[in-house]
């Protein structure tokens, strides 16, 4: 690719035990750019024969890795990192292509995405176990913690990197192997996370790329009998089949699944602030991130003030290519988003919500659409309870504390929820029932690597990142020793 200062990081090949592989049947597919719809590339659609084969290269280039010291394996993980933060104006420009995003977002997204590399280096070396005191004179108890096995994931589109570098990360620094299949819409950034991690010297076998249909190579990734534990970062529905697929072999599983985040403004808050981070939390990636936010409920008494305030500060917002400098906005990953918010959209305009379209004068054709602001919105409307992931934002009033944190709650989501309040005794207790495993309290941008991500109910299971995102590539092992 011409555009990249270091052409080997255009892959259109999978990347399986050490080697560049591409499908025995010769099937491919094409990925193109959003904004226009060209060609960029291809990739292959490996068979289910092949995917099968990797499992069994990764069950066995793990022993090596595994044997290796916490540390040994904690330098190699700071080589990937140095490299992907040298490389860090190329993968964005990948990651833009491919994706959409304005170039400085998907640059803040490889930063991002290094970051889970660098903190596992870290955390890596910290896997403790634990000494137990004895219920009898003679033994000796304790605990000592293992890689859990070949891993597999399944990751998303919208974030093509970081949902990578978030399970990989942990999985290669617990001592596991791993197998990554990313969205057939944006497989060139894993490619390119991939050729580095071979310049680093990531053994072969160790960190794994396979393109192919997912409906296909999802069978192998969460039924086969030598991979030990599956994580996915995608839509509820598809993350219910994953699991059941999971269960007969009983593998540990991570599900970072849909959201339907509630953003509440309350009459004491500091409305330039919330008006300035519901511009972040809503409009990032376009809207197309699981936490940002669906529902904004705004007290009526500040209703007005916050409307005028975020309604200015949406305005200029620009959409374009992601490529251009004054981009705030790229295209959605694809026409059907569109068409599945304009769905929406028609449901909560016929029961009474108003539109205001702001935002530049780009015409709303290809994959492109204006901000839009819906005002008069109520819960009688399915776009209140379903993700939306676009860039709209739902404006609701309410008077009642007790009366918002009931509606907010009334989903079948807690991945993230936000609110807006001076008064500390209400940050304590809002933040105590809302039923979200993340909260954002006066502020809208929340994720790091240093912090548990996961939600609670069908928002998923496990957490990602911090100290706790090791645990679900470990297995805890008892030794009980008789000294007599």
């Amino acid at each position: 690719m011409n555009t990249l200062s270091n052409p080997a990081l255009f892959r259109q090949s999978c990347y399986i035990n050490g080697q560049w592989v591409t499908a025995s049947d010769s099937i491919s597919i094409t990925i193109t750019n959003p904004v226009d719809q060209s060609v960029l590339g291809t990739v292959p659609s490996l068979t289910v024969e092949q995917t099968n084969e990797a499992i069994v290269q990764a069950h066995a280039a793990m022993a090596g890795w595994s044997a290796l010291t916490a540390k040994e394996r904690s330098k190699i993980l700071y080589r990937w990192f140095a490299l992907i933060e040298a490389n860090i104006d190329d993968l964005g420009t990948l990651m833009t292509l491919e994706q959409g995003k304005p170039l400085q977002e998907a640059k803040g997204e490889i930063r991002y995405a290094a970051s889970f590399i660098e903190w596992f280096a870290e955390e890596g070396k910290r896997v403790y176990g634990e000494t137990i005191p004895q219920t009898v004179s003679t033994n000796r108890l304790s605990t000592i913690k293992q890689p859990i096995g070949v891993c597999s994931a399944i990751t998303p589109w919208n974030f093509p990197a970081a949902m990578i570098t978030r399970k990989a990360a942990p999985a290669l620094a617990a001592g596991c192997s791993i197998i990554i299949k990313p969205a057939s819409e944006t497989p060139f950034t894993a490619l390119a996370l991939a050729e580095l991690a071979a310049q680093a010297g990531i053994p072969a076998g160790i960190f794994n790329v396979i393109t192919g249909d997912a409906r296909a190579l999802g069978e192998p990734l969460t039924q086969h009998p030598l991979i030990s534990k599956f994580s996915f970062t995608g839509s509820t529905q598809v993350g219910r089949k994953l699991y059941e697929q999971c269960a007969p072999t009983i593998k540990k599983t991570s599900l970072e699944l849909g959201g339907n985040a509630p953003f509440i403004v309350f009459d004491d808050a500091d409305i330039d602030k919330a008006a300035a981070s519901a511009v972040q939390a809503k409009f990032r990636n376009g809207g197309q991130t699981c936490v940002c936010v669906n529902r904004f409920y705004v007290h009526d008494a500040v209703y007005d003030e916050f409307l005028e305030k975020f309604t200015a500060k949406v305005a200029e917002l620009n959409v374009g290519n992601g490529l251009e400098q004054n981009t705030d906005i790229g295209p959605m990953i694809a026409r059907r988003a569109i068409d599945g918010m304009q769905v929406l959209l028609d449901d909560a305009l016929a029961k009474g919500a108003r539109q205001l379209v702001l935002g530049n004068e780009i015409e709303e054709q290809g994959n492109f659409i204006n901000p839009k602001i819906l005002v008069d919105v109520d819960d009688s409307m399915n776009i209140v309870h379903e993700e939306i992931f676009g860039p709209i934002a739902t404006l609701i009033r309410f008077q009642d504390e007790d009366e918002v944190l009931a509606r907010a709650n009334n989903t079948i989501f807690g991945l993230a929820a936000y609110f807006f309040s001076q008064d500390i005794r209400r940050v304590y207790r809002v933040a105590e029932k809302l039923e979200s495993g993340m909260i954002g309290i006066n502020t809208g941008m929340i994720s790091n690597e240093v912090a548990p991500f996961g939600g609670v109910k069908q928002s998923g299971l496990g957490k990602e990142g911090s100290r706790y995102g090791i645990e679900d590539y470990l297995s805890v092992k008892y030794l009980c020793v008789d000294i007599a």
